[in-house]
């Protein structure tokens, strides 16, 4: 029988995986999205939009259309996903392999400052710069919306969700980027702290060089902990072999 391995996605690894486990002989993948973005990119295999339910219509769902495996390959901060995935993959008896890429990793002459959280991040601010490069992405800033005395440059893929900062400045834009294209914007907009997620990756990560060669700090939030048990793969190639798929 064809095995059917369910993706939950959002993230370019996943659309690899889908890729990936499309190639496959006789596998069947199917790539779960949230919605939140409202022109995907293309995926292999079938797709299917919306959530479900929390982690009991998830096994119902897992149940009824006969899924041998879940595969998350969503953001590393989609804590909630993984969690609900952790708890319906434990009632259904069905393995769970979990991709995060790497997280990002200071070096020689950065200024990070860790934080645990988005209103730890807000709470941090105001004692470190005015004038601030928001990229973690268009939900939760209603943690900054007390801030009025600073100045945001919200950047996000699609418009961002309010409550947000009264002195906000939007923009729309996609990575990758090029780190002169990061150096010219953070000194066209005056910037004097960049706020990020430890989102890992190359699509995003040129924030970090340019803000450091312009000598400025950088908040970074933490990614939340993974659910009890589950451990992670660092790529496409770790989950295929999680799953017995790799070329024999």
């Amino acid at each position: 029988m064809s095995p059917h391995i369910l993706v939950l996605g959002g993230s370019a690894e996943a659309r690899r995986l889908a890729a990936g486990l499309a190639a496959r002989p006789g596998v069947r993948v199917t790539t779960s999205l949230a919605g939140r973005v409202s022109q995907p990119a293309a995926l292999e295999g079938d797709v299917r939009v919306g959530g479900f339910g929390g982690a009991d219509g998830l096994a119902a769902w897992l149940r009824e259309h006969q899924v041998d495996a879940v595969a998350d390959a969503t953001h590393p901060f989609a804590a909630g996903i993984t969690a609900n995935a952790a708890r319906a993959t434990a009632a259904t008896g069905l393995p769970l392999v979990v991709l995060r890429r790497p997280g990002w990793q200071p070096g020689p002459g950065d200024r990070w400052h860790p934080v645990a959280s988005l209103d730890a991040a807000a709470e941090l601010l105001p004692r470190i710069g005015r004038r601030v490069l928001l990229t973690t992405g268009r939900l939760g800033l209603a943690a900054f919306a007390r801030l009025t005395e600073l100045h945001f440059v919200v950047r996000s893929v699609e418009p961002p969700e309010p409550p947000m900062p009264p002195d906000t400045e939007v923009l729309l834009a996609r990575g990758p980027f090029t780190v002169a294209d990061e150096s010219a914007l953070l000194r066209a907009h005056r910037v004097d702290v960049v706020v990020t997620k430890d989102s890992g990756g190359e699509a995003t990560a040129a924030k970090l060089t340019a803000a450091r060669e312009l000598g400025l700090p950088v908040v970074v939030i933490r990614r939340p902990a993974l659910p009890e048990g589950v451990t992670t793969v660092p790529d496409v190639a770790g989950v295929l072999d999680r799953l017995g798929l790799t070329p024999p």
